[in-house]
């Protein structure tokens, strides 16, 4: 088979910064990662959050995904580690490749949903900001792959064939060079998901999850007719590769999503992220309230114990306050208006008759010597 034009591979898989080696896996990975939280950001910050909490959340979310990514393919491909000649320690080394794009998803929502209870953030309103750069990191991904030299497709003479040196080749087809470049039709599939995504979730203003789901539905779409094409080993179910009918069952789940969440909670999510004065614990505003009580009650009492001081100093009594003034003012007058009532009463008493003004005058008597009193 002879081909005009080819993507050559790279000659190596590491690439070094001086003299620390970094392998061009892991260094697609760290990419993927620091866009999906700086895009993931952005969109965050746009929805009402604060800056700083995608990055704070993926801080969980990032390890739970390299370890669930991991698990599932050394469960799927378990004879690769476990098998006859095999080691079992390769099962560690991530940085030879082989993460499973499935089990990183779901143990990293895991992890989201663990930082996302401890902030007071609802998971799905996470899930849809993050979801467009989630797509972006898995095509930065996928060109690990392409060091790595694996996860090829079929023979091909295409002009954008990739070429793969003899060592990587697959055993039945040795002498064939060039393969379909399947990382980069995932790759650039992905780029077309998260403008897809971005798209869709400004036109139809989606929420409460529904953008995420979008994005893995539009991915399994793509990933189904890739994995189709790749000839890597594989375990096979009813003559289609294991990761094609997890494709077709997360794909279903995905529109499941969409049409529930969309009956039960139309529109957007209005509040993503409380307030930073509502996500303070329980009760550390009513403690703070009742260690200050005692404070302003003490302070109170001193300058009140201060004041006679004061006073005594200065050879002046001090002076009441204008409330406590009328109050003793009413006290005195109320006492002498007694006195004088009593007198008259007796008075009249003796001689036999009732006095001149009822109980009404008295009172209204004792009202304006009250005011009286007080004026003076």
């Amino acid at each position: 088979m002879e081909t005009l034009a080819f993507i050559p591979s790279p000659s190596a898989g590491e690439i070094h910064l001086g003299p620390l080696p970094l392998r061009g896996y892991a260094l697609c990975i760290i990419l993927g990662v620091f866009v999906a939280v700086w895009l993931g950001g952005r969109r965050w910050i746009a929805r009402g959050g604060r800056a700083g909490t995608v990055a704070d959340i993926a801080v969980w979310a990032v390890p739970f995904g390299l370890i669930g990514g991991r698990l599932y393919h050394v469960i799927t491909d378990y004879q690769l580690y476990f098998g006859e000649g095999r080691n079992w320690v390769d099962a560690f080394r991530i940085w030879d490749g082989g993460l499973g794009i499935w089990g990183a998803i779901a143990l990293g929502a895991v992890g989201a949903w663990v930082g996302c209870r401890r902030r007071g953030i609802p998971l799905p309103a996470y899930a849809d900001a993050v979801a467009p750069g989630i797509a972006l990191a898995q095509a930065l991904g996928r060109w690990g792959n392409w060091f790595n030299q694996e996860l090829y497709g079929r023979a091909t003479d295409l002009p954008w064939a990739l070429k793969i040196d003899p060592e990587h080749r697959p055993v039945d087809t040795p002498d064939l060079a060039t393969y379909h470049p399947t990382f980069l039709y995932e790759s650039l599939w992905c780029v077309g998901v998260a403008i897809l995504v971005i798209w869709a979730d400004r036109r139809f203003k989606l929420g409460h999850g529904r953008t995420f789901a979008l994005y893995v539905a539009a991915y399994t779409v793509g990933r189904f007719w890739i994995e189709y094409m790749r000839v890597d080993d594989a375990h096979h179910v009813f003559g289609m590769r294991l990761n094609n009918w997890t494709a077709i069952v997360v794909f279903l789940a995905a529109v499941a999503a969409i049409v529930i969440s969309a009956k039960k909670h139309p529109g957007r999510e209005e509040v993503v992220e409380p307030a930073e004065e509502e996500s303070e614990e329980p009760g550390k505003g009513a403690a703070a309230d009742k260690s200050s009580g005692p404070k302003k009650a003490a302070a109170g009492s001193k300058k009140g114990a201060d004041e006679p001081k004061k006073a005594a100093v200065s050879g002046k009594s001090p002076e009441p306050e204008p409330e406590a003034a009328a109050g003793s003012a009413g006290k005195s007058s109320g006492a002498g208006e007694s006195a004088e009532s009593g007198k008259s009463s007796g008075a009249a008493a003796d001689a036999g008759e009732e006095p001149a003004g009822g109980p009404a005058d008295d009172a209204s008597a004792s009202g304006s010597k009250a005011v009286d009193g007080s004026k003076s």
